[in-house]
Formats: structure tokens, sequence, C-alpha cells
């Protein structure tokens, strides 16, 4: 009896039911993945005063804590990707609203830690704070532990080919050898092949793919130090600890409502097909905002920059991997978060120190600003023109292979009705009986049978 014809397939996503339980995790531990390297920015001065460190050299604790957490396999890295990628196979239809409720994680911790620190700090010192924060994050191994891989939906490939094998027996035939050889195969495969598996490179040939990619790497260089300096920022200009700290928690409560909200709005029927269009808008939207920061020169000024920043980071934040997975798909979508994520490290690593220089050389901090709004907003820009670029050429690409297919169809048509109308000429009738007749004797003559 030969095998199911689903054998060995997955069943599609369930789009809830359990996935919602996945959700929760994936809340939990990308909230510590994003929220941690940022909310220890409370410590930067005291640190700062302690050794004897400049802005650039205290922005690399953080650079380094993203960047590993980008671009390596330990650490916090194994808090993001499992849960980015755990998402999109449970849910399809309702993704955008799963991967809005999961990321909304970062700015609920950020806003808990944001204060939280600055009391550890208080009590304990920063030595002893980092301490009571490793012990927090533990609870990540409770959340990692809700994420439940979806079963196949028939047996496993070994009990698949005992029941082959012994069906080939029975019926006296050699069926397992296509088995025997398929695994064969598979213990073969030299290093690069099965490294292939997990990171598909033919990605690189993926036009879409590729303006994501040069998109986020260039965003990439503006888009964490504004976080990181703001409560620095803050205590820079007269305001209090407390009170810095509070810009943060402000920040990650606008951020907090902005991530849902933009994942319901961007899985509607009028934006999920463009969905594009909206990220870009979106990264431009919060380089605007970083451009405007230096106009603020009070706390109430601050407190408007970090309610505007807080909404355009969760908008950027809530698409960021949503934006992907509709370009490459779920099956391309793992190998697709590796390959960016190695990519992006880079100017992750390189951002805050960056900024902490430009804040050396110039003595202020809105340099710092300026430089990485005006590069969102560059990036912005580029992935809106790249994606209508994009739209614009498939849709023509589609409209090409739809006429080669109408093509294609008609000449099988025409074909058909040649055969047809061939077929209908050679009928019997009066006028080809002469014919005939000549046919059925050239037919004789070949065969020795012909009357004299």
């Amino acid at each position: 009896m030969p095998p199911p014809a689903n054998a060995g397939r997955a069943p599609g996503p369930p789009d809830g039911g359990w996935g919602w339980v996945v959700v929760f995790g994936a809340f939990v531990s990308i909230g510590f993945a994003y929220a941690f390297p940022k909310g220890i920015a409370i410590f930067y001065k005291e640190i700062q005063d302690f050794f004897g460190t400049s802005y650039s050299e205290i922005a690399w604790v953080s650079s380094i804590m993203l960047a590993t957490t980008y671009g390596a396999g330990f650490g916090l890295a194994l808090n993001l990707q499992p849960s980015v990628i755990i998402i999109g196979k449970y849910f399809l239809k309702r993704r955008p609203i799963a991967n809005g409720l999961a990321m909304a994680g970062s700015p609920v911790m950020l806003c808990t830690l944001a204060p939280l620190n600055q009391f550890l700090f208080d009590n304990f010192g920063w030595r002893g704070s980092f301490l009571i924060l490793g012990a927090i994050l533990l609870n990540c191994c409770v959340a990692g532990a809700l994420f439940r891989p979806i079963k196949a939906a028939t047996a496993s490939v070994k009990t698949l080919k005992e029941e082959v094998t012994k069906d080939a027996m029975e019926m006296n035939s050699p069926m397992n050898v296509p088995v025997e050889i398929k695994m064969e195969e598979e213990g073969g495969k030299d290093c690069c092949e099965k490294i292939n598996q997990y990171l598909d490179f033919s990605l690189f040939k993926h036009r879409g793919f590729l303006i994501y990619l040069i998109g986020n790497v260039l965003m990439f260089l503006g888009f964490f130090a504004p976080i990181v300096f703001l409560a620095p920022y803050a205590k820079h200009i007269g305001i209090d600890e407390y009170s810095s700290a509070f810009l943060l928690s402000i920040l990650a409560i606008v951020d907090m409502i902005a991530r849902p909200t933009t994942g319901i709005i961007a899985n509607s029927k009028w934006v999920r097909p463009r969905i594009q269009y909206f990220f870009s808008f979106s990264i431009a939207f919060n380089g605007t905002c970083h451009l405007l920061c230096p106009l603020a020169s009070n706390y109430m000024g601050l407190v408007v920059y970090s309610i505007f920043f807080g909404l355009a980071f969760g908008m950027v934040c809530a698409m960021l991997f949503e934006t992907l997975m509709d370009l490459v798909g779920a099956a391309r979508f793992t190998s697709a978060v590796g390959l960016v994520t190695i990519a992006e490290c880079c100017t992750i690593l390189l951002g805050p120190p960056i900024g902490g220089t430009l804040i050396d050389t110039f003595g202020d901090y809105k340099y710092m600003f300026i430089k990485c709004g005006a590069v969102m907003v560059l990036a912005g820009t580029f992935l809106f023109i790249m994606n209508y670029y994009n739209y614009h050429t498939l849709a023509k690409e589609e409209k090409e292979r739809k006429a080669k297919e109408e093509d294609s169809k008609s000449v099988r048509t025409e074909n058909k009705g040649r055969n047809n109308w061939d077929k209908e000429t050679i009928q019997d009738g009066p006028e080809l009986e002469p014919l005939k007749e000549e046919l059925e004797g050239l037919k004789k003559e070949v065969n020795g049978t012909n009357e004299v």
C-alpha cells in the first residue's frame, strides 16, 4: 500500500489555539531581548564617571549587546530569533496581528525596566543591579518552554520506510530500493549543502529581499542610538535621574500601544497588499522625529519627542519582520531572518558608537540626533522608491506571463482546430473514391498480394 499523499508534510498554520500561548512566550522573550540593552542606558552616566570613559566608549556596551543579539547564536540572540520564527509557523492570516502583539513585549519590558533600574541603582549600585537583572532574565527559560513545534501530519520517515519495505516484499518487488537510495544520498550530503539548508543563499538573487536588506542595513545606523542616549541627554541638560528614566517609560508606553495597533492596521485589506509602503513611511517618520529633537530644549519638549518617537519606533518594530515574510514567504523566512540579522549586526554595532563620537567631538547631542534622523529618512525614501519599482516590475512580469500563457493557449487551440479540420477532410466521400482505390492498390502491391 503506498504512503498517503500528505506523508511527511506539516499541517498549515492553525492561526490560533496554542498559537496565542506561543505569542505570549514570544512577548516575554522578545521583550527582554530588546529592552535589556536599552534599559541599561540608565547606568551609563554612573559607569562613565566610574571608569572615566567617553560617550563613544560607553556606547559600545549597548551596541555590542544589540549586534550579538542580531548576528550571533548565543545570549539574547537565543531569545529573539526563535521567537520571531515560531510565530510564522503558527500564524498566516493573523500573522501581522500576532507579530504586533509579540513585538509589544519590548516596550512593556522597557517601561518596567527603566524605573526599576533606577531603583536598583539607588539601592544596590550598578554592580548589584546587574546581578539582579541577570536573575530576572532567567524567566526567558519559561517563555521558551512554551514554543512547541507543530507536529507532522503523518508518521515519521523511518515508519514510512518500514511500511513501504514490507509492502514491497509481499508483492515480491524491489520497491524499497528508491527509499534506500534516497536515505544514502541524504547521508552523503557535504557540509556546504547542509549549511545551505539553513541559510538559503539563493535569496541574494531575490530582488525584493535585496531591497529590504539594503534599506534595513542603512536604517540601523540610526535606529538604536537615539533611544540609547535619550536618558543621558536628559541628565546632560540638568533633568533629574528619575525624570530622565521616566522619558523611557513614556516612550515605552506609547510604543506598547503602537505595536499591536500597527499590526491591526497592517492586517487590513487596504494596507496588507502594499505593506512595504507603510513600512517605508514608518522609517521616514521615525527619522523626522530625530531631526526635530534638537528643538526640544526643556523637559516638556523631550516628553513630546518621546511620545512621537515611541509611536514611530513601535510602527517600525511591528512591521520589521512581517515585511520580510511578505517578500520571501514563510518557507524561506527562517533563512532570510538569519541572513538579514547577520548583515544588520555590523551597522547595529557601529550606530551608537558613531553617535557617541559625534557627542564627544562637538560637545552637543543635537548632531547625533541629526545624523540618525538623516540616515533614517534616507533609508525610508530608498525603500519607498525601490519598493515602487519592485511592485511595478512584478506587475509587468505577471502581465507578460499571462500574455505568454494566452498565446500558448491560442496556439494549442489553433493546432487542435487544424487537426480536427484535417480529420474531416479525409472522411469518406465520392470525390475521394479514386484516391482511396489507388491507396488500397499500393498497399496490396507492397504486401505482395496484388492481383493481375
